[in-house]
């Protein structure tokens, strides 16, 4: 007989892990966690590469419900982001509700019984009320189809599949990109490459981590009065949400922000050549706003050098720029990011009437109301959905908003039979016109090239507004904005 859950995760990173720990507090225990792999985490069990660590600070990247009281650092490394997960995880109990190398490939919702239709690559077959994909928007590298890439006769790789077997060391090393990640492994695989050529398409605005290293002291104050980690929390949001204001094109903030980040620039790098090569040429906040206090001082050790010309083909040897120049490397890394507008990936999901997302969203137009739900698809929420990241706070607070709308609609519709809820299709509309009509004043919809955008200059993947903007949105489910059925009959709530 077919396992059937009141409720059906894909993904334990921040957003499904976080799911599980909020319907455990709620008393819902009939749920199931689906991770393709064999281990929870997500981006931050995948990225291991030398030097990860998380750019927002701890102290609001993590759930307000399990505040990670004896963090080490403000700015924490990927290691301690993912024993929090794992901690996480442990407290709540969740384990038990854990399918591990269980990768849904497809999800089909069953109109007649109102429930979706699981299928995982193992062959086994579940069916659940209501279905939460928690893929992330950043879990598919991507390493663009540059011409003779097949050629190179070296070691290559993706900087979210780092090669920890492979020594670095006095080896001659090519480094693509110089966006999040590669401003982290670049300053350390600096220190034991014999050279490091750094490619850079273009340049971007840096300001300076300042880090904080707790004391054994401030540690055990955190957890004997967590009121002080709270206000510590509290400070930051508050700090970084005011600081949204720089994300709107034309302001005094913006351009506040944009003078810090070449103040920064102009202090840390001596040579006039390099730091033209490192001054971006586009707005304030176009593309993700980066923090790093060791990028700079990587990029003018001796044995690294900025590359800015664009790639022309590979060879046996390495990669022949467009001016013609071969630059011969051991080995290739690519710091070339993620397919961040392919929410589903290969996953196939059928809603009502047999409509794909795949083909409801075309190949880059994901949209969702509030980024949570998609008409013609009742019963799923969708965790980090369209139009949900941030540039300037924490996305792990977005997380914890959308989880509690999903617990609202599971409560509000806890007795009903055959429940199911749709957002109405002009529901979703309106809230995406007046979305990208905000988006006209952003920063985001500048003339840049950014995996915020799609091809015809769309905002994707980012929220428009302040967190707390998007809490009165969506923190509560409004049945008005839904379709609500009981069966084949719609009520009202």
């Amino acid at each position: 007989m077919t396992k059937h859950y009141r409720v059906a995760i894909l993904g334990s990173g921040f957003g499904g892990l976080g799911m599980a720990a909020q319907l455990k507090r709620a008393g819902i225990d009939n749920f199931a966690v689906f991770e393709k792999a064999d281990s929870v985490g997500g981006v931050w069990r995948d990225n291991t590469y030398p030097g990860a660590a998380c750019d927002t600070q701890a102290h609001v990247y993590c759930f307000t419900f399990f505040p990670h009281l004896r963090v080490s650092q403000m700015f924490a490394g990927g290691d301690e982001m993912l024993g929090y997960q794992v901690a996480l995880k442990d407290a709540f109990g969740i384990e038990e509700n854990m399918h591990y190398s269980s990768e849904i490939v497809s999800a089909v919702w069953n109109d007649t019984e109102a429930y979706w239709e699981i299928t995982c690559d193992n062959g086994e077959k579940y069916t659940a009320d209501f279905f939460v994909p928690a893929w992330g928007q950043l879990n598919s590298p991507k390493i663009p189809n540059w011409k003779g890439r097949e050629n190179f006769k070296g070691e290559q790789f993706h900087s979210a599949n780092w090669r920890h077997d492979l020594d670095l060391t006095g080896k001659k090393v090519i480094s693509i990109g110089s966006a999040a990640s590669a401003v982290q492994y670049v300053p350390e695989v600096a220190k034991v490459a014999g050279k490091l050529e750094v490619f850079m398409r273009s340049a971007n605005y840096i300001l300076p981590r300042e880090q904080i290293n707790f004391t054994a002291e401030q540690l055990d104050e955190f957890t004997a009065n967590p009121e002080k980690f709270e206000e510590s929390r509290r400070e930051i949001h508050n700090m970084r949400e005011a600081g949204f204001e720089r994300t709107r094109n034309n302001t005094g903030a913006q351009e506040e922000g944009k003078q810090e980040a070449l103040a920064y620039l102009a202090e840390a790098v001596a040579d006039p050549e390099l730091r033209a090569k490192l001054t971006p040429d586009y707005d304030f906040g176009c593309k993700r706003i980066l923090r790093t206090s060791f990028f700079y001082p990587a990029l003018q050790r001796d044995n690294v050098e900025v590359v800015t010309e664009g790639i022309d083909h590979f060879t046996e040897k390495g990669i022949v720029t467009t001016d013609g120049v071969e630059h011969e490397a051991d080995v290739i890394i690519y710091g070339t990011g993620f397919y961040s507008q392919n929410f589903q990936g290969k996953l196939q999901i059928i809603g009502r009437d047999g409509v794909s997302l795949a083909d409801r969203w075309g190949t880059e137009d994901a949209e969702a109301y509030i980024g949570l739900t998609v008409d013609g698809f009742p019963n799923m929420f969708l965790m980090y959905g369209p139009n949900t990241n941030l540039n300037h706070n924490s996305v792990v607070t977005m997380l914890e908003i959308q989880q509690r709308h999903v617990l609202d609609a599971l409560e509000q519709t806890a007795e009903l039979d055959k429940a199911s809820v749709e957002v109405r299709p002009e529901v979703l509309r309106e809230f995406n016109e007046k979305l990208q009509k905000e988006m006209e004043l952003s920063s985001f919809s500048s003339d840049c090239s950014s995996w915020y955008k799609n091809s015809k200059g769309k905002v994707i993947n980012n929220w428009s507004g302040t967190v707390e903007e998007y809490r009165q949105l969506a923190e509560k489910f409004n049945p008005r904005d839904f379709v609500v059925r009981s069966g084949e009959t719609e009520v009202t709530l």
